[in-house]
């Protein structure tokens, strides 16, 4: 039976090449894909955008380091590091190529899946903009739109392996897009081969946040997961049929096994019998997965249904100006204390004439992640951070709130620790997802290749 082994080189946009690299070294694949996107990068992109029109895509060491030594071994790589901006990213691609020297180097650039420009066009056809999550009427930020994004899935991808690619660029597609790409292309699926589809992005779901698989992030005995700081990324062999072994390279650190793959396969799912993606709606409780052998788990049954006629739209509209200040305290009364600051800071804020939609306020080492359930009431602690948040309409503003915090070093509480360094005020994007008929956005997608001389 015919088969493909895919590498995973990427979970996000700062992941770390060197694990990736051991998959191109010993991992024996034919592929390595990456998923630099999420909302937040998208939005990160956006503003490098606004500075510099030429950026707006993921710049870090994974083509670098990574690109030269996938040439070597013949591995193709699949990334959807474009974001906001494909044609930069291809150009930043075939630039290294060519200071590489790997002649003959096909660079593919998927364009497509920004509608911005459509907007009005597309809202005047009549189609409903209304927020997935609230309801909202999109007119209440359609003036403060700044990006419009639709998720495209596998079908351009495995339509530029077909030209011959040997690097694949997408702005947004579906986190798995990438991984499933190279498994329809090689093993001859058809696009209405529900089950197969489901198994790879099952398969794609599972490798897409890198060493999620292998024991990275992992909330079990993760004091048992050997060898983290050497973590092997997952390498999945695919067959024909759609069954799947699941692995990591040969001596890297790490572990995959039942629960490690379990809970990355209902990581960031909101329903697991229905995990809508732009080619297929995968069943995530059809599978069996049973351990077969160190670090190798099996995934066999998967079960899909076809894919959604309308294709998720992630949006970003300007949103305000984030205003931060902190102060440390330490024992003895440190929360009494940082609670007195927050009270005068509070009570100040009117007389530095300091205009803010939102305000919030945490204690650090009491309640900045837990929040409400939080234990308590924090009496206890040796120290506290405290840490004040504003938004506010403009970037004078939120610059303002930082400016009370130096007095209270000699004119509050006692202890007072880290009054410099305070971060500076910072453009707030908001997110606003709605839905789009899928015809109006794939006849917008093109596919240019460029091949290094």
């Amino acid at each position: 039976m015919k088969s493909v082994r895919i590498g995973a080189g990427q979970g996000f946009w700062g992941d770390s090449p060197f694990p990736a690299l051991d998959v191109i070294k010993y991992g024996n694949v034919k592929y390595l894909a990456g998923d630099a996107l999420a909302e937040l990068t998208l939005a990160i992109l956006q503003k490098a955008r606004q500075k510099d029109p030429s950026k707006g895509y993921v710049e870090d060491m994974f083509f670098s380091v990574l690109m030269k030594p996938c040439r070597e071994k013949g591995v193709k790589i699949l990334s959807n590091a474009g974001g906001m901006n494909p044609a930069g990213a291809g150009k930043m691609v075939f630039d290294l190529a060519g200071k590489f020297g790997l002649k003959g180097l096909k660079i593919a650039v998927i364009t497509g899946d920004d509608i911005l420009p459509r907007l009005g066009e597309l809202k005047n056809m009549g189609i409903d903009f209304s927020d997935m999550e609230s309801g909202g009427d999109i007119a209440a930020v359609q003036d403060r739109i700044v990006f419009a994004n639709a998720y495209l899935g596998a079908r351009p991808m495995v339509e530029a392996l077909e030209m011959g690619a040997d690097v694949v660029i997408t702005g947004r597609s579906s986190d798995p897009a990438q991984f499933l790409a190279p498994m329809v292309y090689e093993l001859g699926w058809r696009w209405d081969d529900w089950d197969r589809l489901a198994a790879g992005i099952l398969t794609g779901h599972l490798m897409e946040c890198s060493a999620q698989s292998t024991g990275g992030n992992f909330s079990g005995d993760w004091w048992n997961i050997p060898d983290l700081d050497r973590i092997g990324y997952p390498v999945a062999e695919v067959g024909e049929s759609g069954e799947v072994m699941l692995t990591k390279p040969e001596n890297t650190g790490g572990r995959v096994d039942l629960e490690t793959v379990k809970e990355q396969m209902l990581y960031e799912v909101h329903d697991p019998s229905a995990y809508i993606t732009p080619d297929v709606v995968a069943d995530f409780t059809s599978p069996q997965l049973s351990q077969d052998g160190p670090d190798r788990v099996r995934i066999t049954g998967m079960k899909g249904k076809p894919g959604p006629g309308k294709l998720k739209v992630s949006m970003g509209y300007s949103d305000g100006w984030l205003g931060e200040a902190m102060l440390r305290y330490a024992w003895p009364r440190a929360m009494m204390k940082a609670r007195k600051a927050d009270e005068i800071i509070r009570k100040q804020i009117p007389a530095l004439g300091l205009v803010y939609d939102e305000i919030l306020t945490e204690y650090i080492g009491y309640n900045s992640l837990c929040g409400p359930t939080a234990r308590g009431d924090g009496e206890e602690l040796n120290e506290v951070g405290l840490r004040i948040a504003v938004r506010t309409k403009n970037r004078v503003d939120a610059a303002r709130l930082s400016r009370l915090i130096p007095p209270l070093a000699l004119n509050g509480p006692p202890t007072a620790s880290g009054v410099g360094g305070m971060p500076q005020p910072r453009e707030l994007i908001g997110l606003w997802s709605a839905l789009v008929p899928r015809e109006e956005v794939e006849k917008q997608v093109r596919i240019n290749i460029m091949e290094v001389e």
